[in-house]
């Protein structure tokens, strides 16, 4: 199935200040998780999964390492009018960066009316979740909505989280508030859970480009969809209806699956989603044939384990190793690593992110901690064993103990 009459505008140049260190060098979205993927892909999974195959990246922030996993993992067919492209920001209705997210897409307007599509599906980059978006298109078209959100609920008292959507009984759109320190409206029929905003949009084109055109002329607007723009258009009585993330389903989708969405917009909440990969019946699973999910694909070889040699064992639980990793004789509990990482002789590293080309010395003993790529850690080292040493070391130490070393860093 393709979804020929939907142009796809995803938002990536989020700059991800709260994800720091991890977004020194990159954008949010180019952020690798899951060893073997970065933040982006899912994204990206979910729309060519669904059928939709015009898709614009718009980026701006540290765009180097998304532009070259795109520019080498993303490649479409052009004979089919199939493509993923990379759109910089380019300052093209000014002199200045995008403004906000409304912003973003209107200094690329002229994309819309180049494809002259019926829908324009406005999605963020820097989420990790399964969707079959053809399912929220084909509620837009049923409702004869001008723009249709996707929201999932949450309990109430988390509500001062997130952007927090008001429906009436037919899922329509009556209010938005940003962050409420008072409980919001609940749910139709369930009054313990409340909607939080996506922050993934389905326009009717020409909805879209007047609303966009309108917004750009208002000086005091941040230029943002949902400060902004939605409140706009609600204000002018659009039809404006809500599509239930957990009510989606997907080919393949097991039970745990049903409904997970999670922003990884800070260390601990990043490291937890990794770390929940590793469930023996994951939230998401990475190994689903019915939902595959794509990446740029490494030409290494095999993972190796060596050394069985008293208490020199290559050996690893409850962990994901990459391709092109060397386990010599240490040990890795509850970690993820990426490609081309050597952990060496009695080494016992846990509960770790190991990005691409760490290498771990003898006698290192690491817990709870991100490595970022191209580390090497020499022997006998010490991470996340004690925070002040961490600290005065000058890593990063989140608020739930997790020790980020970055990259390229010097021990």
């Amino acid at each position: 199935m393709s979804v020929d009459n939907a142009l796809v505008m995803i938002l990536a140049g989020g700059e991800g200040k709260r994800l720091f260190p991890l977004t020194q060098d990159r954008a949010k979205p180019a952020v690798p998780f899951g060893g073997r993927y970065r933040i982006i892909d899912f994204v990206l999974n979910n729309f060519i999964n669904s059928g939709f195959f015009k898709i614009k990246v718009l980026t701006q922030y540290k765009s180097d390492s998304l532009n070259k996993h795109i520019t080498r993992g993303w490649t479409l067919s052009p004979f089919l009018n199939q493509y993923v492209d990379l759109v910089p920001a380019q300052m093209r209705t000014g002199g200045t960066w995008y403004q906000g997210t409304a912003d973003a897409v209107y200094q690329n307007i002229f994309h819309i009316h180049d494809e002259e599509p019926d829908y324009v599906c406005v999605f963020g980059g820097d989420h990790i979740y399964k969707m079959d978006v053809w399912q929220m298109l084909k509620f837009h078209k049923k409702h004869n909505a001008e723009l249709t959100i996707s929201a999932i609920p949450i309990p109430i008292e988390e509500a001062h989280e997130f952007g927090i959507i008001e429906v009436d009984e037919n899922w329509r759109l009556t209010g938005f508030v940003e962050k409420p320190q008072t409980p919001p409206k609940p749910i139709p029929n369930n009054p313990k859970m409340c909607l939080a905003s996506m922050g993934n949009y389905i326009f009717n084109k020409g909805t879209l480009v007047n609303a966009l055109e309108e917004d750009s002329k208002i000086s005091d607007s941040n230029h943002d969809f949902g400060k902004n723009v939605i409140p706009m258009l609600l204000n002018q009585g659009k039809e404006i209806f809500i599509y239930n993330f957990a009510e989606n389903h997907f080919p393949g989708m097991t039970k745990k699956e049903k409904g997970y969405w999670r922003d990884v917009g800070c260390i601990d909440a990043y490291w937890q989603a990794n770390m929940d990969l590793l469930e023996y019946e994951p939230e998401l699973d990475l190994y689903s044939k019915d939902w595959p999910l794509r990446t740029f694909n490494y030409n290494y070889p095999p993972a190796k384990f060596i050394w069985q040699e008293g208490d020199r064992v290559g050996m690893a639980t409850d962990s994901m190793v990459s391709e092109g990793c060397i386990v010599s004789g240490g040990s890795i509990s509850r970690c993820i690593l990426s490609p081309k990482v050597k952990i060496n002789s009695y080494s016992q590293v846990s509960d770790s992110i190991l990005m691409e080309n760490v290498n771990v010395g003898r006698y290192s003993e690491i817990r709870k901690a991100i490595i970022d790529k191209n580390v090497d850690i020499p022997p006998y080292t010490k991470i996340g064993i004690n925070r002040e040493d961490d600290i005065a070391r000058g890593f990063y130490v989140s608020e739930g103990g997790v020790t980020v070393v970055p990259k390229n860093s010097t021990l």
